[in-house]
């Protein structure tokens, strides 16, 4: 069978889009893919259409970052309407319940947020991606079907309170990897006895990639209607700034060659174990690799053009 050819232009990077409200994280991911005219592009993790705010999105190489920025900690801001549940967790849904919140306080909620802090159990909900038996959760949902779920361990790492008017509650939420913050609004509601649903929700920051700027998708459109696709490059960052952290391990000119052909290379008094991000002696980035118990560092995610 004849190996299907990939269309448009060779792009590597990430591009931080600032996703708007209402529509799907892969329609906003085909929709950057087209105004780039680049032949592979990927998306690290799903907001929900209801949800705004950072979605990376990894281009050409750059997609072989894409699982580590997946399970990257995530930044959120979330309003949460008090004294309502939904069936999907969010304004999308329709109410299931109202409860009064007259006796609501402050320094209640507080208290209650403060339950949350760590390790916690969530119940992932019916409205999400979630498979079970090859069939996404979301559409047994869509069919009135609930199914038993699996709890799973997550942990919030911060979480506060910004303001408390009426039925609204703000917070901001700093969390693992597959804490759905829908489920924690509706957590946090029962503890206060009252119930709650989430009505706004961003995401501000996704691993180390909270302080670059974002774009939208009208940003986006308008320079590459102005200037071309290839205009849109300069907004890419590169594919090592989502992962500031990592040591940086620099390699001799034979040492970069023999690790281009796949080879594991010896460096001396290399401290480090675990992944590393990979660079020539002329400061070219060459990819990923781990570190070996013998010290000698293995390629995993090389660049092609490397």
């Amino acid at each position: 069978m004849a190996r299907r050819r990939n269309h448009g232009r060779q792009v590597n990077g990430v591009l931080l889009l600032d996703k708007p409200i209402g529509i799907t994280s892969n329609a906003a991911l085909q929709r950057v893919k087209r105004l780039f005219n680049a032949n592979k592009a990927g998306h690290t993790g799903s907001l929900d259409p209801l949800a705004t705010g950072m979605l990376p999105l990894c281009l050409g190489e750059a997609t072989k970052i894409s699982g580590f920025l997946l399970s990257a900690d995530k930044e959120y801001q979330a309003t949460v309407k008090l004294g309502e549940t939904t069936n999907s967790g969010d304004a999308d849904g329709v109410i299931l319940q109202t409860r009064s919140i007259e006796s609501i306080t402050e320094s209640q909620v507080r208290e209650v947020i403060e339950r949350f802090l760590g390790k916690i159990s969530q119940i992932p909900p019916m409205h999400s991606a979630i498979k079970q038996n090859g069939q996404p959760l979301y559409k047994l949902a869509h069919q009135g079907i609930e199914v038993e779920r699996e709890p799973r361990e997550v942990t919030i790492h911060s979480l506060e309170m910004l303001r408390l008017e009426g039925a609204e509650l703000d917070i901001t939420v700093r969390s693992s990897k597959g804490t759905y913050i829908r489920v924690l609004a509706e957590d946090i509601g029962e503890a206060l006895g009252c119930g709650a649903h989430i009505i706004k929700l961003r995401r501000t920051g996704v691993g180390a990639l909270d302080n670059h700027k974002m774009y939208s998708l009208d940003e986006l459109e308008a320079l590459a209607e102005q200037s071309g696709p290839s205009a849109l490059d300069a907004l890419l960052l590169p594919m090592e700034s989502a992962l500031p952290d990592w040591p940086e391990v620099r390699l001799s000119e034979d040492a970069s060659f023999y690790l281009c052909q796949g080879q594991p290379v010896f460096v001396p008094q290399l401290k480090d174990r675990g992944w590393v991000r990979l660079y020539a002696s002329d400061e070219r980035f060459l990819g990923l690799g781990t570190v070996l118990d013998d010290g000698r560092v293995a390629p995993k995610r090389l660049l092609k053009s490397s």
